[in-house]
């Protein structure tokens, strides 16, 4: 019996080998787009329908991708040729929350933001918050340790996992981690799997650690400086006078144009973003307004025009500045958001190398970044092809050769190929000469002890 007869002689209906089902996990946010066509999608709504696909693709040597909300920015969830595309979607159920022990307990297809509205009845938070955070798995959140806006003071995603339920690659169920506030039992392989993008197994159920909502005001701070290098330095000022922002975001003058065009006059804030940088500030807790005014005395001092506000509806107008950018870009055509860190005391220079890059290639590469920890994505606008099918490549030749020449001056100045979106396919180029030849045989070694085959995930990280 061959392995699809195999899939759907014990899993039935939730396996679909319907065309266009197949050409539409072939690809993800990023515009990468895997070669040939999946075996199989197996949209899985209980851990035993993960484990037998599993178990059956270790059988066969059939290779699994694993997939949730599809809006990862790596290639890291396409389904290549052959593979079987599992989908774990419809695994989005919220099975925990107690407020007493401050922790939740979910399925790995929980929407991040439907979490949050779960918590807010019990004035609880989860602190994990990618911009797609409305549309991103909880699961996806995890497999990549996404980041978010609010990383500079609450941290990735790793720092709230307290524990998983993973399907090994012969169908095994692993549990990992804990419930309680500290514990040190053996090798930490929930941070491990944390991160791991679908190499080492798949996550089925994890125990995450969410936040009591603190009381406080939140002030939000809106500066516009004459050139991105000022505004960099400005940042860089402002953690230096030891302020902790909760969010801190850089938009560089290409950018920047796009947004103001986009939200016309009437989305200023009263601020004049039709030119130079933008740097929005936000503080909050107990310490907020204090916090708030010694950063906004930084932010002159460092020659911004700074506005400030403590009443939220113009605070959400500041805020609204920096959440634009995206559509503003896709006003335009297709975006591709890359994703790079540097020190932060080298981010000015990357802010350099991006606009040398760009004008050396004749791409225009407007740029925002989470300015409180160094990490930048780089967009490339694509205008729209309206003769693309499902299936066809979306970034053409040239806009690759100038994200790695991003890549490469990363890496130049200290820093790493990506700070929240994952290595996927797109970087695995570039892995061994981040990370050394040391390192990435120790790490193919331990993805050999999770998955001796060799089939989970099989283009991601050490594949292809």
């Amino acid at each position: 019996m061959t392995t699809l007869a195999r899939l759907q002689a014990e899993l039935g209906s939730i396996v679909s080998t319907d065309p266009t089902d197949l050409a539409a996990v072939r690809e993800d946010k990023s515009g990468w787009v895997a070669a040939g066509i999946p075996l199989a999608v197996v949209r899985a709504t209980t851990t035993e329908q993960v484990q037998a696909t599993l178990r059956i693709a270790s059988e066969t040597g059939t290779p699994v991708v694993t997939r949730g909300a599809g809006t990862g920015l790596a290639g890291g969830a396409c389904g290549t040729d052959g593979s079987i595309v599992l989908s774990v979607a419809g695994m989005n159920r919220i099975l925990e929350i107690r407020p007493e022990d401050e922790l939740a307990v979910v399925e790995p297809g929980v929407i991040n933001q439907d979490l949050n509205d779960a918590l807010a009845a019990y004035g609880l938070w989860f602190a994990p918050d990618p911009a797609s955070k409305a549309i991103c798995s909880i699961g996806g959140n995890i497999a990549t340790n996404a980041g978010g806006l609010l990383c500079v003071k609450y941290g990735v995603t790793r720092e709230a996992v307290l524990a998983l339920t993973v399907v090994l690659a012969d169908g095994r169920l692993l549990k990992t981690g804990h419930r309680t506030v500290k514990g040190v039992t053996g090798y930490d392989l929930t941070a491990l799997l944390t991160g791991s993008e679908g190499t080492l197994g798949v996550i089925v159920e994890a125990t995450v650690r969410v936040r009591a909502i603190t009381p406080g005001e939140v002030v939000t701070l809106g500066a516009v400086f004459p050139d991105v290098a000022s505004a960099a330095a400005a940042s860089a000022a402002v953690i230096a006078a030891r302020v902790r922002p909760a969010v801190m975001e850089l938009i560089d003058p290409v950018a920047l144009a796009m947004i103001a065009d986009y939200l016309g006059p009437d989305g200023s804030a009263g601020l004049p973003i039709e030119g130079g940088a933008f740097l929005l500030l936000q503080t909050d807790g107990p310490a907020a307004l204090a916090e708030a005014d010694q950063a906004a005395a930084v932010l002159r001092s460092s020659g911004g025009q700074v506005r400030q506000s403590t009443d939220p509806a113009s605070g959400e107008r500041l805020l609204a500045i920096r959440r634009s950018a995206h559509p503003a870009l896709a006003a335009y055509g297709e975006v591709l958001i890359e994703d790079v860190s540097v020190p932060r005391s080298r981010m000015a220079e990357m802010f350099e190398r991006i606009a040398e890059i760009s004008a050396r290639t004749g791409v225009p590469i407007p740029t925002v970044a989470h300015a409180g920890d160094g990490n930048l994505h780089p967009n490339f606008v694509i205008p729209i092809d309206p003769l693309r099918r499902i299936g066809d490549p979306m970034v053409p030749d040239h806009i690759w050769a100038a994200a790695d020449e991003l890549f490469r001056a990363a890496l130049a100045l200290g820093g790493t190929l990506t700070g929240e979106h994952g290595v996927g396919v797109l970087k695995r180029r570039w892995l061994a000469e981040e990370i050394g030849d040391t390192s990435l045989e120790l790490q193919r070694r331990i993805k050999a002890v999770f998955d001796p085959l060799g089939i989970l995930g099989p283009d991601t990280m050490f594949g292809g």
